[in-house]
């Protein structure tokens, strides 16, 4: 069960925008064919789209295009696109009826293939709601130490989300300690994405990496292969809980699941993943001991506090501030 409290948004800005705007995905005149650039903010440290990135703007592609929403999606990484170039993404409807679509969306730029994206969207009024798995046992996000970026000041995908530990070593704690059974865990949250859908879980379930290196207890993560979200429900939280499940690593790959439940719990999506792995050398992680950055997460906190201080709301101000 998690111990967290509160599912709402209540600590994001009145900035806050949706995930399409987010990843910057822009229709065109053809409804089946959109768009976006690569930037430094939806691409990784080593400098190329971040494939949860890919995936997600498929997401948005596709729903935008059927108008209706995800069940799954499995997104096979082609090529790399670097920032500077524009992805291309054409939507085919193969087949579509009552209540179901199945579709696919091709991300290229001019002439190379980037990813591709088979998918199914859909929905059914079935009358039942039942969820079979249970969350990892954590502390709530407030409890929980930041996780800080593998180099200082860089900018990619990683300095937009909000990570905390709920269930993983920091940098310095990190070698020589793998996470017993392959599992770790996250709480996650984008702080300038108003709500949680289908195209932002995809981004965060493009974390089987970040488990590999815990699993190791090194450091250690990879380039991903693919990537398949399947949606439950998906329900208003502002944290999402990342609980990641490394299946097994051999012949150089690793595989892995992440399930992301609400903050209330909920089960949410869940994402499974294999990827190249990959050491990274011990003197590269670059990082400040883990009190600096537990120090400049409680400030930033306290600053986004009082910049949505409302006078007139006391209570609920104090309520959110608890939670998070």
């Amino acid at each position: 069960m998690v111990v967290g409290a509160g599912a709402g948004a209540a600590g994001l800005g009145s900035l806050a925008v949706d995930a399409r705007e987010f990843l910057g995905l822009q229709p065109t005149h053809n409804p089946h064919r959109w768009h976006f650039a690569v930037t430094p903010g939806l691409s990784t440290g080593g400098g190329f789209l971040f494939g949860g990135c890919g995936l997600g703007a498929a997401i948005a592609a596709l729903e935008g295009t059927t108008d209706r929403p995800l069940v799954w999606a499995t997104a096979q990484y082609l090529n790399y696109a670097k920032p500077g170039s524009v992805v291309d993404v054409d939507v085919t409807i193969a087949a579509s009826g009552r209540n179901s679509t199945q579709a696919r969306a091709v991300g290229h730029v001019a002439d190379t293939e980037i990813f591709t994206v088979n998918a199914a969207l859909g929905s059914r009024d079935l009358g039942i709601d039942e969820t079979y798995v249970a969350p990892i046992d954590v502390p709530p996000p407030g409890a929980c130490d930041p996780r800080p970026l593998r180099i200082p000041g860089e900018e990619s995908i990683m300095s937009r989300i909000d990570l905390r530990l709920a269930s993983a070593k920091a940098w310095e704690q990190l070698t020589g300690h793998p996470a017993p059974g392959g599992r770790s865990a996250l709480w996650a949250r984008f702080p300038d994405v108003l709500e949680p859908s289908a195209s932002a879980l995809a981004i965060l379930g493009d974390y089987v990496p970040f488990g590999i290196g815990q699993a190791l207890g090194a450091f250690a993560g990879g380039n991903s292969l693919d990537n398949t979200l399947r949606v439950v429900r998906i329900v208003p939280t502002e944290w999402v809980l990342l609980d990641i499940q490394v299946d097994g690593i051999a012949n150089g790959f690793g595989h892995g699941t992440v399930r992301l439940y609400a903050q209330d719990g909920t089960l949410m999506a869940t994402a499974s993943q294999s990827t190249i792995v990959r050491f990274w050398a011990g003197e590269r992680p670059g990082t400040r001991a883990q009190e600096a950055h537990t120090a400049d997460a409680a400030e930033t906190e306290r600053t986004d506090a009082a910049v949505n201080h409302d006078p007139s709301d006391q209570p609920a101000a104090a309520g959110a501030e608890e939670s998070t």
